[in-house]
């Protein structure tokens, strides 16, 4: 006869636990807000500490409110309106933007450009700030063309792909195909690791699924395939019925064999 286990203490309510609970979850919400808004907040202030030495006196926010409303010597107000001078850098950037796409502006920054690379040390530091700008602020984006399907690492080995663009420059004038295609290679389960292989255009497969539904199908290790909505063929559910069968008669054996033993 079994006895009965006691039961578990309780664990008993207090004021301070609660009061320690409330003040846990009111710090997570409270914490990542506040920090948001302390960071916006510096780098607005930043911004306009920068702009504002710029800006002449007689323009600056306190001078313009003292000077409607009449006031002079003691009576008047110092107001510090942060975040005009984010509006004021926002709206230069858009103006000098908009000049750089013209003829006059394109002329004046490759005159500009060919000077500083005739520089030696100023040459260095602003080519890798370009390319950095270039990289984050780039306004194209470069998505994969189509899914395609190639054989990789061996022929007869398939492997899903995406097209990124065709080939061009050196890698093509020293190649025999007259034609080829970038390839990226996904890896299972991450797709965002892969190979970047160059195949001609005759040995890829274009597919007609999405990136999407290749990359979900990449993703799945070959279990989900999007978009189909076709039953499993009859062959396959009978081979893998006797593979199932098979499995169960091997363990069927194991335990026959251990019960002898």
């Amino acid at each position: 006869m079994t006895t009965p286990s006691p039961d578990k203490p309780r664990r008993r309510w207090s004021p301070v636990t609660a009061l320690r609970n409330s003040f846990l979850t009111g710090l997570v919400v409270i914490a990542p807000i506040g920090l948001t808004v302390w960071l916006i907040w510096t780098v607005v202030g930043w911004v306009d500490s920068f702009v504002w030495p710029f800006i002449p006196d007689a323009y600056q926010p306190s001078e313009l409110i003292n000077r409607s409303l009449g006031l002079e010597g003691e009576d008047r107000i110092e107001v510090n309106v942060r975040g005009v001078g984010v509006i004021i850098f926002l709206l230069f950037t858009i103006i000098v933007g908009w000049v750089a796409k013209g003829f006059i502006g394109r002329s004046f920054l490759a005159w500009g450009e060919s000077l500083i690379d005739r520089t030696p040390v100023v040459r260095s530091i602003y080519n890798g700030v370009k390319q950095i700008a270039e990289t984050i602020f780039a306004q194209t984006e470069a998505n994969f063309e189509k899914a395609c399907l190639i054989q990789y690492p061996r022929p007869g080995i398939w492997a899903i792909g995406f097209i990124s663009a065709p080939t061009r420059g050196e890698i093509l004038s020293k190649s025999d195909p007259d034609e080829m295609l970038s390839v990226f290679v996904p890896t299972t389960p991450n797709p965002t690791s892969g190979f970047l292989l160059f195949f001609d255009r005759k040995e890829v497969i274009e597919l007609d699924m999405t990136i999407e539904d290749a990359a979900k199908l990449v993703i799945s290790a070959g279990l989900v395939y999007p978009g189909s909505k076709e039953p499993m063929p009859k062959v396959l559910i009978e081979e893998a019925g006797k593979i199932s069968g098979a499995d169960s008669a091997a363990r069927d054996d194991r335990t026959n064999l251990s019960k002898s033993a």
